[in-house]
């Protein structure tokens, strides 16, 4: 893939992404974190693919730090999740 291609296809991934978190009300934002867990599971999976068929050290260190920060970043979301959903149960319940 052309590098100028493949930049402009990141740069305009990084202005929709933030224009539509811009708009987000706050009330969604803890729906919104389980979704985007679900999504970054599936960017480790495709991390994983793209990482088993690298060839050089170089892709292969892009690759680990891939996943690393996909994983990372799905079993923050999961944790944050939780602890905003505890916020909203009642001092009575479980946990």
């Amino acid at each position: 893939m052309d590098p100028v291609l493949t930049l402009y296809i990141f740069m305009l991934a990084a202005v929709a992404g933030f224009e539509i978190i811009a708009r987000v009300p706050v009330i969604l934002h803890t729906p919104l974190m389980s979704g985007s867990n679900f999504i970054h599971g599936v960017v480790v999976v495709g991390a994983m693919i793209v990482l088993g068929s690298a060839d050089s050290v170089l892709e292969k260190g892009i690759g680990f730090f891939a996943v690393a920060l996909g994983a990372a970043n799905a079993a923050g979301g999961y944790v944050v999740t939780e602890r905003m959903l505890a916020m909203f149960r009642s001092k009575g319940e479980g946990k």
